[in-house]
C-alpha cells in the first residue's frame, strides 16, 4: 500500500513586485500558486500586463525547479514561507539558499 505523505505549500510572505499582475495590494502575490524556475531562483509566474488577477488569498510556491537549493525537496518547497522581491525585469525568490 503506497504511503502518502501531507506537505503545505510554502506561503509567500511578501513580494515586492508591485508590477506584476499578480500584485494587487503592493507588497502581497495573489496568485494561486507560482512557480520558481531554474537554473535561477526566478518567479516563472511574474507577468507585467494592465490586469491584475489571482484569487482572494495570499499566493503560494507550488513548484520549485531550483536543483541547488537547500529548501528544494522533490521539486517542492520546504521553506516555512518566501519572500519574493523585484529584480530588474523579472522577480526573485529572495528565500533561496544555496546547498
Amino acid at each position: 500500500m503506497p504511503t502518502s505523505i501531507t506537505m503545505q505549500m510554502a506561503p509567500i510572505k511578501s513580494c515586492n513586485a508591485t508590477d506584476c499582475s499578480y500584485n494587487k495590494s503592493g507588497n502581497e502575490c495573489h496568485a494561486m500558486a507560482i512557480t520558481v524556475g531554474g537554473p535561477s531562483p526566478d518567479c516563472d509566474t511574474f507577468m507585467r500586463g494592465p490586469n491584475k488577477g489571482g484569487v482572494e488569498q495570499t499566493g503560494a510556491v507550488g513548484a520549485c525547479k531550483v536543483d541547488n537549493c537547500k529548501y528544494n525537496r522533490n521539486l517542492e518547497c520546504s521553506a516555512g514561507g518566501v519572500d519574493v522581491v523585484a529584480s530588474r525585469n523579472h522577480a526573485l525568490c529572495h528565500t533561496f539558499s544555496a546547498k
